[in-house]
């Protein structure tokens, strides 16, 4: 009998203690999130230059090449992974829509902000594994270079379909390409305005026309 009851004892609980725990482990949560926030707001402050995003048409312009559905997992300073870029909400995740015509990419994210990115601002696409702190398989991520303001950034997404990834690569380097060409001057021509020639400098062609000998130009 002695024993039963030692042992039932036993079991007897400290609920101060364990709710103290808890109390404890639940302070120390919103303590972490707090210092997150800090820390967002604090990164957003920095990037209060970056001017605001780019609308996305009403309207389509010109054919549509490439459609997309997949994720947004945030964008970065360029060639910095870890350089995360929260102003106007381009730190938020979300759902997203990409559609890639001759006039840009419109991205439209539902609860979170849409932005259009122009052709003349992309830079180059590329397959990567990495943005923002989101780590993925190789070549899981199509990532978007492109000019906001002075700065140039990186902007991460995952289709629904990865194979689609190398096919907008393709169309959007090709698109900078043909920006670039159109953009170059003719062959040709020159950068120089137009006007009258250069007089020729006389002391050169008397230099160029004297005769030579083995010890170099005669005086």
């Amino acid at each position: 009998m002695n024993l039963a009851a030692e042992q039932k004892s036993a079991e007897v609980t400290d609920w101060a203690a364990r709710i103290g725990w808890v109390v404890g482990l639940l302070l120390f949560i919103a303590f972490v999130y707090w210092l997150m926030r800090q820390g967002w707001k604090w990164r957003g402050s920095l990037q209060s230059d970056l001017p605001e995003l780019p609308q996305v048409p009403e309207e389509t312009a010109g054919d549509v090449t490439l459609r997309l559905s997949g994720r947004y997992h945030g964008s970065t300073t360029a060639g910095q992974w870890l350089d995360r870029i929260v102003a106007h909400g381009l730190g938020v995740r979300s759902r997203a829509e990409l559609t890639l015509t001759d006039a840009g990419v419109a991205v439209v994210r539902p609860g979170a902000t849409d932005f259009f990115v122009p052709a003349d601002r992309l830079r180059a696409a590329r397959l990567d594994k990495g943005i923002a702190g989101k780590v993925l398989a190789e070549g899981g991520l199509l990532v978007l270079t492109w000019q906001h303001g002075d700065r140039l950034l990186d902007s991460g997404f995952r289709s629904d379909r990865a194979a689609e990834h190398a096919a907008w690569v393709e169309a959007i380097n090709l698109m900078n390409q043909s920006t670039t060409t159109k953009n170059a001057p003719a062959a040709g021509t020159s950068a120089t305005p137009t006007g009258d020639a250069p007089a020729t400098n006389a002391s050169a062609t008397a230099i160029d026309d004297a005769p030579v000998t083995t010890e170099g130009t005669a005086r």
